[in-house]
């Protein structure tokens, strides 16, 4: 997540929040400082900058929040995750033009790679990029990452592996910024959710017309779910929004593919052509098949969603999440269901990892 942005109107008054502990404001771009720390703070950078004139350049980025002590790469080169920063005129800052991938690890290795590289693949194809230059690149420091990285994970733990490119500063993406960074998976937003279940409610925001950028397109340009979660969240606390598409059948959660199940159907899915083609959706669809369990895609409606015997959530970091309460109205009985406990203890055996209970051992490790 990027920021932290500093733009440097006055390249002398204007000092990095991380470079100090002193309280601060910030008023028309200068930094002004409350404490006499903070006030020698900037009598010493003043000085670094009188007599190294390197320092003088204005300094004009947006940091990403540090997260680990992991290394990181950008552009050819690891470094420390908390010193990752993109140039404030940066095309995937601008106008957030960011083709994404979002990977996780099993047991310390990556899970279905191919598949995630070969979205990748098409997502950057479709924005017209050097797809295969970058996808090369990018495999290549994933595995890296977890080899550099390997000292840091904690014995049954996974981490999330994030994969983003922006055309840098030219529209012909001639200097790409191609980044790899990850963290520990952050199991304490999502672990008592195998048990307790979910909340969704459908809002209003559509998701985006195809001719606009094409569902398979997976990009960071998503102030339609950001409105969607605002809009999902004062009406019901806590609860995660499902976007209609633009003919008014259900599309896609903010953050997940939406999955019904009925006992007279199977596993019904919205149309791959209309959604984001999941690399968990087609896992799912494995396990169903290794299940004799039907599934289909298909449209369906919201009245035809509150109909499901069964409702769930699937993606990279959650594998499988049920959905218990829509719209206020409890899905069944309001447990999670037989046909969820089934799946996702299929899950769990095909990865060799008990999914629910790693994300209550490791939820831990986000409250400390």
């Amino acid at each position: 997540m990027l920021n932290n942005c500093c733009v440097a109107q006055n390249r002398k008054e204007c000092i990095s929040r991380a470079s100090y502990s002193g309280s601060t404001s910030v008023k028309s771009g200068i930094i002004r400082h409350q404490s006499l720390r903070s006030n020698l703070v900037t009598l010493w950078s003043n000085f670094l900058l009188h007599e190294n004139p390197a320092l003088r350049a204005p300094h004009l980025a947006c940091h990403i929040k540090p997260m680990t002590t992991a290394s990181a790469y950008l552009n050819g080169k690891w470094i420390p995750s908390q010193d990752l920063s993109l140039p404030i005129d940066d095309l995937g800052f601008i106008w957030g033009a960011t083709v994404v991938e979002r990977l996780r690890t099993f047991q310390g290795k990556l899970f279905r790679p191919d598949e995630h590289f070969r979205r990748l693949h098409r997502s950057l194809t479709i924005v017209g990029w050097d797809a295969d230059t970058i996808c090369s690149q990018v495999s290549e420091a994933c595995n890296a990452f977890l080899e550099r990285n390997a000292s840091l994970f904690l014995e049954g733990d996974d981490w999330n592996v994030v994969v983003f490119i922006t055309p840098g500063k030219t529209l012909d993406a001639r200097q790409p910024t191609v980044c790899v960074h990850g963290q520990p998976l952050p199991f304490q937003n999502w672990a008592h959710q195998y048990q307790a279940g979910v909340c969704c409610s459908i809002v209003d925001v559509r998701q985006i017309s195809a001719n606009c950028w094409p569902a398979e397109l997976k990009c960071r340009s998503r102030m339609h779910y950001f409105l969607a979660e605002q809009q999902a969240r004062k009406t019901v606390p806590d609860s995660q929004a499902i976007l209609l598409d633009q003919d008014g059948h259900i599309g896609e959660s903010s953050t997940a593919n939406v999955v019904a199940y009925y006992q007279d159907r199977g596993l019904v899915t919205p149309r791959r052509d209309k959604v984001l083609p999941g690399v968990s959706q087609q896992v799912l669809f494995e396990i169903a098949d290794s299940l004799d369990l039907p599934h289909i895609e298909d449209d369906l409606t919201p009245t035809q969603l509150a109909q499901a015997d069964e409702i769930f959530l699937t993606s990279t970091s959650i594998c499988l999440l049920p959905v218990v309460k829509l719209d206020e109205r409890n899905v069944s009985n309001g447990k999670p269901g037989p046909i969820y406990e089934q799946l996702l203890s299929a899950w769990s055996k095909l990865v060799g990892t008990n999914i629910p209970a790693q994300a209550q051992t490791f939820a831990q490790r986000g409250t400390a």
